[in-house]
């Protein structure tokens, strides 16, 4: 289920109509409002909500297929994704996003950069491939268990290494 976050500012003229419309009723008038899926719209906590932001949204009724174009952003808190691209069209009937054209995704921390990166939803798996002749970057966080525990590594600073630091000096004079 794709669920449509709406901004303040829309939801406060819902309401300002739908007061309207009852008080016309009220006041005697016999046209009466037709329910709307808004009105019927189960609430949902928004932290199980993908909140999709574009220039532009299509959705296409036939088919299942919302299209977002124009600085694409996607907010997905229940499994902790972000991501930015060109557009972004969601299979509702295959419970898949495909985002195309400069796409970033962060999830825990970690990154993922392609030019197509499809999320299996079902799977929580992402598929990415990279603009031709370039490659897919991803960057990951890994916990190191034989690492050993510093007292404080922020204030800790460490020359830069050099391999060649032994031979600067001449051995013999």
């Amino acid at each position: 289920m794709m669920l449509f976050v709406l901004p303040p500012h829309l939801i406060r003229l819902r309401h300002i109509g739908l007061t309207v419309l009852s008080a016309v009723t009220v006041a005697g008038i016999t046209i009466a409002p037709a329910t709307s899926p808004e009105a019927n719209a189960q609430v949902t906590d928004s932290s199980q909500a993908l909140t999709l932001r574009s220039d532009v949204q299509e959705a296409n009724s036939v088919t299942g297929v919302i299209t977002a174009r124009g600085n694409v952003q996607i907010n997905y808190p229940a499994r902790q994704i972000q991501a930015t691209s060109v557009q972004a069209q969601y299979y509702s009937r295959e419970r898949r996003i495909v985002l195309t054209g400069d796409v970033f995704v962060l999830q825990n921390g970690n990154s993922l950069r392609g030019e197509v990166i499809t999320y299996l939803i079902d799977e929580g798996r992402f598929v990415a491939l990279p603009d031709t002749g370039q490659q897919v970057e991803s960057i990951y966080l890994v916990d190191d268990p034989n690492a050993s525990p510093t007292a404080d590594t922020t204030t800790q600073v460490q020359d830069p290494f050099d391999p060649k630091a032994e031979f600067k000096d001449p051995i013999s004079e």
